[in-house]
């Protein structure tokens, strides 16, 4: 058994990262498509790459954009539409990166609660009536830290609120590709009419981190807008990536390690959750339909920044509630399933329920 068993980071464990076929696109990409890969872009990044997933949108290639990685994206998207003191809708619990970036513009923060499917749209409607907002933040499938996927009514009423007080909504979604049943609900990109919602995704989850490839997709205008800004900071997001990414995706060799991280990382869910009843049953959980995460709330009274501690030296890490709340989670965790294979789980979760004594 290895000496530490990481739950902390959402990241795939070695296994599921597609090394030879990297490899093999790597050389395609060098040998068929080097004058691009090699070269500087330009904002929008690999053009090939973006029409591909325009067409996996069912968009215009226009509206389409790449970046070096998700996070990125939505940090460029946030400095170029928010001000200090803006107001911005986000859940609670929510990434943790996300809260960080949105502190550093010093936007006033809408804290809004999960439900079982998904943010309290009721109390999305208040907070907008109240006074207005510029931006809600929401991570829709397999909610990262929080597990839970957003119902389909809510993404209808969210982006009719968007659409009548006149905010937009940040669509984060690196997580879609990856459910365990059946697919998640139509995004709400998808369904906006009034050019309110700004969807990002990302094939750090789909392929590997290192890649660093992540998208933007919305209105035209906010994307040229975008790309301007990207052209001007960085000329052009990592064009070889892009073109590796790209390849992998027409090959089909993008879907079929999709459907190998489903399973395995399902089989991983299972594992853990067999494992939590086990050792550690006061833990209360939203099952999560797909993704990497699942955060269990303990009983009221317990300290999960003090068990985090302990649960580091015992060799099984992971992130306390309170990283991922703007208050409270003193009692709740995130485990990330996805860098722990299923032999490893059990053990894992036995070293944290140690130190609950």
């Amino acid at each position: 058994m290895p000496e530490t068993i990481s739950f902390a980071r959402g990241a795939p464990s070695p296994d599921l990262i597609p090394v030879d076929a990297v490899r093999v696109a790597t050389a395609k990409a060098l040998e068929d498509d080097w004058q691009k890969a090699l070269s500087y872009g330009v904002g929008i990044g690999h053009p090939g790459l973006c029409a591909w997933i325009a067409d996996r949108h069912g968009i215009p290639t226009e509206q389409v954009m790449t970046t070096n990685g998700s996070l990125e994206a939505g940090a460029m998207l946030f400095r170029h539409l928010l001000s200090p003191g803006d107001r911005v809708i986000v859940e609670q619990p929510s990434y943790d990166r996300t809260l960080l970036l949105l502190e550093q513009l010093q936007v006033e923060f809408v804290p809004v609660a999960l439900e079982a499917d998904g943010i309290d749209v009721d109390a999305v409607e208040r907070a907008v009536k109240h006074a207005p907002v510029k931006l809600a933040h929401i991570i829709p499938n397999f909610h990262n830290p929080a597990g839970c996927t957003l119902s389909a009514e809510k993404r209808e009423r969210l982006v009719a609120l968007a659409a009548e007080h006149d905010f937009t909504i940040f669509e984060d979604d690196p997580y879609r590709e990856l459910p365990f049943g059946e697919d998640p609900p139509p995004t709400m990109l998808s369904i906006d009419q009034a050019d309110k919602v700004i969807h990002a995704s990302s094939f750090s989850k789909t392929v590997s981190p290192g890649v660093r490839v992540g998208y933007l997709a919305g209105p035209e205008h906010e994307i040229a807008r975008l790309t301007k800004i990207a052209n001007e900071n960085y000329i052009s997001p990592n064009m070889l990536s892009g073109s590796l990414v790209l390849e992998l995706c027409q090959s089909g060799v993008l879907d079929d390690n999709i459907e190998k991280c489903k399973v395995a990382l399902q089989e991983r869910r299972d594992a853990l959750v067999d494992a939590l009843g086990k050792h550690i049953p006061e833990a209360s959980f939203v099952l999560p339909g797909g993704g990497y995460f699942l955060w269990a709330d303990l009983d009221e009274g317990r300290n999960t920044v003090e068990l985090a501690e302990k649960a580091k030296e015992a060799g099984a890490p992971f992130i306390p509630g309170t990283e991922f709340t703007l208050d409270g989670g003193w009692n709740s965790l995130r485990f990330s399933f996805a860098s722990v294979p299923p032999e490893h789980m059990d053990e894992g979760v036995a070293r944290i329920a140690s130190c609950l004594d």
